[in-house]
């Protein structure tokens, strides 16, 4: 892991590809699957996109939404071939996030774990690209967590991650972008906004609640508006 973290962000996950899907830095099935409930309210879909794919565990929500064909889009040749692997029947493109080759082609993208390989500044590039790649009505679809409360040990391991982070990228180059910190929802919520979306968030019930009884994640669901509206 270390090699990995002091490469780029691109040749880090070319490394770590092989060994992705056995590290804590996949996205678990249950938030998977709960994504996948929450979203079946809105279909069905046609045509679907994994933007930033990685290995392809995105798959696990296209295929139980969507009818047509489904695609991901990642800059790393490693993840990439590692997702083909196990989901021949799909479409790869290799390409970056920031630039998506894409235009009114899906009813459904979504994303899984990659905010956090984006420093804010470049969202509004990716959500920019993802409206386009979206037909008018289409969904743009991805989990974020609650916040975790500032007396807890998560919420101090990942402020210290990402200020580690920030040290590693202010003498090491070239940077490794991974923050757990940067994608507050008001923040995600009002570039999705600038981007021409529709914005609405719902519970990802089957993730449970807190112990004050908010969800302990929530979808995004970010719509582009259709002909009709």
């Amino acid at each position: 892991m270390a090699v990995q973290a002091l490469s780029s962000v691109e040749r880090g996950y070319d490394l770590l590809a092989p060994k992705f899907d056995y590290t804590p830095f996949r996205t678990p099935d249950r938030v998977l699957d709960a994504s996948a409930e929450a979203l079946r309210a809105y279909g069905p879909f046609g045509e679907g996109l994994d933007v930033c794919c990685g290995t392809g565990a995105g798959m696990r929500v296209l295929g139980a939404l969507c009818d047509g064909r489904v695609t991901g889009v990642d800059f790393s040749a490693g993840m990439l071939a590692q997702a083909r692997q196990e989901h021949p029947e799909a479409g790869w493109v290799r390409a970056d996030v920031r630039a998506l080759p894409f235009d009114g082609a899906f009813d459904l993208a979504v994303t899984f774990g990659a905010l956090g390989h984006l420093l804010p500044g470049e969202r509004p590039a990716v959500f920019a690209g993802v409206y386009r790649a979206l037909r008018p009505g289409g969904i743009f679809a991805f989990p974020v967590g609650a916040p975790p409360p500032v007396a807890s040990r998560l919420y101090w391991a990942l402020l210290g991650f990402d200020l580690v982070m920030r040290v590693r990228n202010a003498v090491w180059r070239p940077p490794f972008v991974m923050y757990y910190r940067t994608c507050p929802l008001q923040a995600l919520q009002r570039d999705l906004a600038d981007a021409g979306f529709r914005v609405t968030t719902v519970p990802l019930d089957a993730l449970g609640t807190r112990e004050d009884g908010s969800p302990r994640g929530r979808l995004v669901l970010a719509r582009k508006p259709g002909s009709q509206d």
